[in-house]
Formats: C-alpha cells, sequence, structure tokens
C-alpha cells in the first residue's frame, strides 16, 4: 500500500486521484473513439495494402464525419465542411509537415474534392455507416503508419499525400476538439449503440 493510499483512507478525508506527472500526459489523445481510431486505422490498412484509391474514397470522408458528427442532427454542409478543411487539413504556420507535403495545393485540392458531392445540408448516411462498421474492428498497434513506397505515380502519390494529410487533420481534429465536445461524444455513442 502506497502513501497516497494511506492518506486517502483516513477518516474524514476524500480519496484524492493520483496526480499524473505533466511531461506523461499525452496531448494527442486526451480520450479516444474506438469507433473513430478504427476508422482511421483502416484508411492506413488500405493504404499499406496499396490500396490508394479505397483509401482515399474513406479519408475523403473524415471532414464529412467530422462535421456531422459536431452537429446535434448529424447533418453537414458545404459551408461547414469547407471552414473544417480551412481550420484542420493544414496544421497552423506550417509551410511543409515532416513528409515534406506542400499543403497549401495539397489543403486546396483537398478541399475541392471534398466539396465536389457535398449537398446543402444533409446527413452523409454512407460515411456514418461505414464510421459505425468500424466499431467492432480490431485496432492496429500504436505507432503503426502506412509505408510510402518510393517513385510512386503521380497519381498514386497524390492520393497517398492526400490520405496523409486527412488522416493528422482527423486525429487533430478529434485531439484538439472532438474528444472535449458534448456533440461529437454524444453522436459517437449514439453511433456505437446503433444497429
Amino acid at each position: 500500500m502506497s502513501i497516497h493510499d494511506e492518506v486517502s483512507k483516513e477518516p474524514g478525508r476524500a480519496p484524492h486521484p493520483p496526480a499524473v506527472p505533466v511531461a506523461h500526459r499525452t496531448p494527442s489523445a486526451p480520450s479516444s473513439s474506438r469507433m473513430f481510431a478504427a476508422y482511421l486505422a483502416g484508411i492506413e490498412q488500405l493504404l499499406d495494402a496499396q490500396r490508394r484509391e479505397a483509401a482515399l474514397r474513406e479519408a475523403l470522408d473524415l471532414p464529412r464525419i467530422a462535421v456531422a458528427l459536431a452537429d446535434p442532427q448529424l447533418r453537414c454542409s458545404r459551408e461547414r465542411l469547407k471552414t473544417w478543411c480551412e481550420e484542420w487539413i493544414r496544421p497552423p504556420g506550417a509551410e511543409r509537415d515532416a513528409h515534406g507535403l506542400a499543403y497549401e495545393h495539397l489543403a486546396r485540392n483537398i478541399t475541392e474534392r471534398v466539396l465536389q458531392g457535398a449537398e446543402p445540408a444533409s446527413v452523409p448516411t454512407r460515411a456514418l455507416r461505414r464510421l459505425q462498421l468500424r466499431r467492432h474492428a480490431r485496432a492496429l498497434p500504436r505507432g503503426f503508419r502506412a509505408r510510402r513506397l518510393e517513385d510512386l505515380p503521380a497519381r498514386e502519390s497524390e492520393a497517398f499525400d492526400m490520405c496523409a494529410a486527412l488522416i493528422e487533420a482527423a486525429r487533430r481534429w478529434y485531439a484538439r476538439s472532438a474528444c472535449h465536445d458534448p456533440t461529437v461524444q454524444a453522436n459517437l455513442a449514439r453511433l456505437a449503440v446503433l444497429r
């Protein structure tokens, strides 16, 4: 029994949770959604299996999923999709990421692709259903990242870069915003129990 346990059991003293040193906190994952993490892992698995077009279709749904999860009626609009892309795809102040992606050009291309099929204000049912189906998927080991092959043809290289940028944006969005947003958390819980 530790000193902390003894002190917290003294009569009249409320138990205190153990202090977590600041250095051990993980700002990128304060809470997690197994379903959302599995969806991202599924895209990475597709990339690793060199199924880049399939991965890109799933990755391009990430802004729709994020915007819908943040809405009480699970709706997303072109304006909110554009705002999400502008806010999360390009890290603030980044000219290039660690992999040398040109974010300005890449973010513009991603935003155009995301907005192509967007309707005025609708529920992205297909994207949310695919997210929901991931709730029982087995998660990849922590730290797994899809491997980028050298000398990819231009189209496949662009698909890989778009997927990587969207996955990073979705992780940033979840860690910095969604994990603290009661609407997002309530919608994730609803999707997890719906059949």
